[in-house]
């Protein structure tokens, strides 16, 4: 269970905060949703709780236990807006062994096939794969952490009608094996796998039901 209690955060240059006292509980098989418009602190939200950024005030809990920044970077993986863009690996290969000292074929081969990348080359370069196998590509690379709680950043934005359904249908498979947290602007793409829906405004989440 993920609970955030009273999170707050200003940034240094911004006049009101993103983040007023927001709460939030979660857990295994309760998928979340997190829609807002642009600048009202998704992505803050998400850097927060995978430990990139650290509230002003505030606590994280995992299974009622207290967090701090370093516990939360172990527990979380996190797939950013167009991860492709950071691919560093000269191959598929390289880019799953990225952060390992040793990883096993049995292991890579377990997290291609969660995002249906079985038959890939892992030679190729990632840049030569479609938009499709770069987003799954990506996500396999956080599933090769074992992470508990498994966030994304606008995992549809850039890619066709087709490709969106189909990495869709992928995270509500992650869904049943992680706590899975997305925020997007697009919150109609994911109605029918996301069991919780909140709009993050003026710093807090509201169940998006609420809104007219």
């Amino acid at each position: 269970m993920l609970e955030l209690k009273r999170l707050h955060y200003q940034p240094a240059t911004a006049e009101e905060p993103v983040l007023r006292g927001l709460d939030l509980k979660a857990g295994l098989g309760q998928p979340i949703l997190i829609a807002g418009a642009s600048g009202s602190g998704k992505t803050t939200l998400v850097e927060i709780i995978s430990g990139l950024s650290k509230p002003q005030k505030g606590l994280i809990y995992w299974n009622k236990n207290p967090l701090k920044a370093a516990q939360r970077r172990w527990l979380c993986g996190v797939v950013f807006q167009f991860p492709e863009r950071y691919f560093l690996g000269l191959t598929v290969a390289q880019e799953l062994r990225l952060g390992h000292r040793r990883l096993s074929g049995e292991d890579q081969a377990n997290a291609l096939k969660k995002v249906g990348l079985s038959k890939i080359d892992l030679r190729q370069a990632p840049e030569r794969l479609s938009g499709g196998q770069q987003r799954r590509l990506a996500i396999a690379v956080q599933l090769l952490r074992s992470p508990s709680i498994l966030l994304l950043d606008e995992p549809t934005a850039g890619l066709d009608w087709s490709v969106r359904n189909e990495v869709i249908e992928l995270l509500a498979t992650l869904a049943k094996e992680q706590l899975l947290i997305v925020v997007t602007h697009e919150p109609e793409l994911f109605k029918d796998i996301l069991s919780s829906t909140y709009f993050l405004k003026k710093g807090k989440l509201l169940p998006i039901t609420t809104l007219s």
